[in-house]
Order: structure tokens, then sequence, then C-alpha cells
């Protein structure tokens, strides 16, 4: 049997809790301004923004994330402000952390929080515990860098996050050439910037196989937002957010907001992720409908010779769940998709985009090309939308098609399976 390539799924099998790979982020503040800035290094373009207007006991915030619409960094109405840089050096495991969030803690941070002191506070009830590095900012000035491991407060007026654990600078005991050139701009600074900033992200950017997909200035004081797509430093969406909020929520590719450039054109169209970023397109263009009856045909026709098709109809079915939870939860991440603890309660709602993301599903699981553990990852998301659309028959049916024979089946996969078939009997 041939073996297919499903990109969508690379997180998904390795890791539920990997944020961007690289990165450097800095805060800085100087009579009176006080801004943040970040470069988001990864290997996939096709970044997402989603604004979550504000509603009872909840802040709105704009944030940023990947297919899988986990925020890597976000900034809420009030300045508070949080990015991600992946370690490799810090293992979680090793520390005695036992007051875990069970959901996606940066959400709730970014709802609750109006500054660094309350986002403390939060940590005082819950541990972090991610293999990743965060630093937050707010609009008086603070900032800290949390891990696993150690809390670091800014002491002067910058701080810098980049891919090593921040308790090993004050001995300088790491090599981080972005953090160096970045800590020489801003350790000579009389005045903090745009400008400044920018100098400060032109130099730690990256290019190649792991580029610079976008950038940030943030003005935490006044809620304004420049953005940079791709490391061109030469445009900006500008996002003033306290208006944008007032629009109310939705989400968006970040690209759309760009005019059409080669270099990143260029760039897209080699990742594997391309067809089904076309295919969204599609669907965005000529309605769901069309686009979906198109494809269902496609999967029948079995002269049909186009080996990228089953996955990124696969792709594409997950990415209309994923689009749609985050609408349905106003900017929530899935977390049943990442096997958090929260992800396992039982919701209905109705939705169309839902009802498409079924019918790929379904005419993907009567494919022959599958593996079998692709094919009851399958059975598994189906019987997730029938659980959603409340038809938990026809979801206890699948989920057992997808537990049968556990070593033919994805660990992550097989553990949501068999806690959703507990919650339902």
């Amino acid at each position: 049997m041939k073996k297919m390539y499903y990109p969508i799924l690379i997180g998904f099998l390795l890791s539920v809790f990997q944020p961007v790979f690289s990165c450097t982020i800095v805060s800085c503040s100087l009579k009176g301004e006080v801004f943040a800035a970040a470069n988001e290094d990864e290997y996939a373009p096709f970044q997402n923004i989603w604004f979550i207007p504000p509603a009872k006991g909840r802040y709105g915030s704009v944030n940023f994330g990947s297919a899988d619409l986990m925020v890597q960094s976000g900034l809420n109405e009030h300045g508070l402000f949080f990015d991600a840089t992946a370690q490799s050096g810090i293992d979680p495991s090793k520390y005695n952390l036992k007051k875990i969030y069970p959901g996606d803690m940066f959400v709730e941070i970014l709802a609750k929080c109006k500054n660094v002191k309350e986002v403390l506070e939060f940590f005082k009830k819950y541990d972090y515990s991610n293999a990743s590095q965060i630093l937050v900012a707010d609009a008086e000035g603070n900032s800290v860098v949390i891990n696993a491991g150690i809390i670091v407060k800014k002491t002067s007026h910058f701080q810098i996050n980049t891919n090593f654990n921040i308790a090993d600078q004050p001995s300088h005991n790491y090599i981080c050439k972005r953090y160096d050139l970045s800590e020489e701009l801003l350790s000579k600074a009389t005045e903090v910037s745009v400008p400044l900033l920018r100098k400060v992200l032109e130099r730690s950017h990256q290019e190649g196989k792991l580029s610079t997909q976008y950038s940030q200035i943030i003005d935490l004081k006044r809620g304004i937002i420049h953005v940079y797509l791709f490391h061109n430093f030469e445009e900006a969406y500008v996002i003033d957010l306290k208006k944008e909020l007032q629009k109310g929520y939705r989400l968006e590719k970040l690209a759309d907001h760009f005019a059409p450039s080669y270099a990143y054109d260029n760039f897209a169209r080699r990742h594997p992720l391309y067809k089904k970023e076309q295919m969204m397109d599609e669907l965005k263009n000529k309605g769901l409908d069309i686009t979906v009856g198109k494809y269902l045909d496609l999967l029948k026709d079995s002269a049909k010779k186009d080996s990228l098709l089953k996955p990124a109809v696969l792709e594409v079915a997950l990415q209309l769940i994923k689009n749609s939870w985050n609408q349905h939860t106003v900017g929530g991440t899935w977390e049943y998709w990442f096997a958090l603890p929260a992800g396992y309660q039982i919701q209905h709602f109705k939705d169309k985009h839902l009802d498409a993301a079924a019918q790929l599903l379904l005419a993907l699981s009567r494919q022959e090309q599958f593996d079998a553990a692709m094919k009851k990852f399958i059975y598994e998301m189906y019987a997730y939308l029938r659980l959603l659309d409340g038809d938990v028959p026809k979801a206890r049916e699948f989920y057992n098609k997808a537990v049968i024979n556990p070593s033919e089946t994805y660990p992550i996969s097989y553990k949501r399976a068999t806690e959703m078939l507990k919650r339902t009997e």
C-alpha cells in the first residue's frame, strides 16, 4: 500500500504543545513609552489573526497563530501582551508541577488579566507546564519571562526572550546571536520607538526553511500594532485594537492584509499545506456547497490520479472544524484536538461548516488508500462531529471503530476516543 503524506498532522503526531520553532521577543520602556516586539519564526506560512470582542467578565484581544489556532501571541484591550519561544533544554517533567491549568492558559490570561501583576497572581494558582518560554509585558512597563522552572522579572528598561533558558542569561551560559544583537541595540537606546524596534527585528530575523513568518511592534499603552509579513519591513498592517474590537469577532488569514509578494508566495507554494490553503480560498470565494460538492465528486472518481487530493481534503475538513470551533467559542482553542482536559466536555452546536467537514470525513473514511491508523483517526474525527451534532449512538459507533486494535491507532487519537466512549456510556 502506498504511504500517504499528511502535513497538517505532523504536529498532531509529535506533540500537542509546541509553539513556533524559534522567535525573538522583546519588551522595552523608556521616557513613558512602552513597547513590545517580536519575530515569529517558523517552517510553515499561512498564519492567522483573530479578534475576540470583550464580553461579560472577559477582556477583548487580538490573537495570532498558525493553522491549529492555538494562540502563539496576543494583546488584550488593557495592553497585556504575551509571546512564546520554543525551548529544547527545558523539561517540565523535572519539576514538581501539580496545579496544571486544564485548558489553554493564555487564552484565559488575556481574557482575565490586565497587567503582569495579575498574571503573576494567576501563576500562584497554576503551574506553567509547557516546554516553552513566555514573555509577558504590560502597558505599565513591566515584563516577565516565564518557563516551567523560573520566573524572571524585567530589571532594566528592556527584556529579551529567545531560545535558551532565561535562567542561563546571568552567567552567559548560552549561545544566541539574535539575543546578543537585540541586547546591543536596546542597551544603547535613549528612547523607544517603532523605528528602533524595527531595526531590532530586522537584525534578528531569519530566512531559509526556518523563516520569520511575521513580525510585530506593539505600542502597549495605545494598543497600536505594526505587523510585517515574511520579514518585509517596508510594508506594515497597522491595527488599532480598540477600533478593531468594536467590529466584533473575526478570523482572517494574516497574508490577506498585505500586497502580493513573490518571496512569500514562492515560500508558500513549496510548503505541503499549500494545496489545502488553495482549497480554503476556494471555499471562501466560490461558496461552501459548490466547493464541497466538487471535492466529494472528485473523491468518487476512482480514475482521478491526484496523490495530493485526499490529504488536502482531510486537512480542509480539519481546518473547517478548527475555524468553526474558534468562532463558536469566540476565539477559543479547540482543546479536544490537543487532548486537554477541558476538551472532553460534551457540547452540541450546529454549523454548516461542521456539516461540510462531516461529509468530507465520511467520504474519506470509505477510501481504500489509507492505512489503518489514518482510517481510525478519520473515524475518530467523524465521531466527534456526530457528538457535536447530538447523535450520540452514531458517535459511539465510530469511536468504537477508532479504538479497535490499539497498536494500529495513533496514541493521542486512541486516548481521545476511549475518553469520549467513557463519557457517553
